[in-house]
């Protein structure tokens, strides 16, 4: 049982899980210091206001806390803005760099369903290379 468990763990697919696990928890906190250091600082300094979570309005005895869905909004935009911005932006220039560099087209958008399948097709009918 112990050798089973001990084969499992050495696989490569559980030791990759794991490590992109903890780049991936290292990853959040670096997005979130972005976020709660630079970005909300700055909209506190444009707008006068950095937590939003103090507004509200009542009906009827209800409290309505919407600042604390301003702020969860706020911040959720923002995150996707340094994700977009410092990560994604960056990442697809490098690998269009890439397929340039390598004589291969760079692909403004994804091809479609139809053409991925007109493109198999056309492979299945191409006749063997030898």
């Amino acid at each position: 049982m112990l050798h089973g468990f001990k084969k499992f763990i050495m696989r490569g697919n559980v030791i990759d899980l794991a490590v992109a696990f903890v780049m991936g928890a290292a990853f959040v906190a670096v997005v979130n210091s972005l976020v709660n250091n630079l970005l909300t600082p700055l909209i506190a300094a444009i707008f006068g206001k950095q937590d939003f979570s103090a507004l509200t309005f009542t009906v009827n005895g209800s409290v309505f806390r919407y600042g604390a869905f301003v702020n969860a909004l706020i911040s959720f935009v923002l995150i996707a803005a340094a994700l977009y911005f410092f990560v994604v932006a960056p990442l697809n220039a490098v690998a269009d760099r890439r397929r340039r560099k390598a004589g291969l087209p760079v692909l403004d958008e994804p091809p479609t369903e139809l053409e991925l399948l007109t493109q198999m097709r056309d492979l299945l009918r191409e006749p063997p290379r030898r």
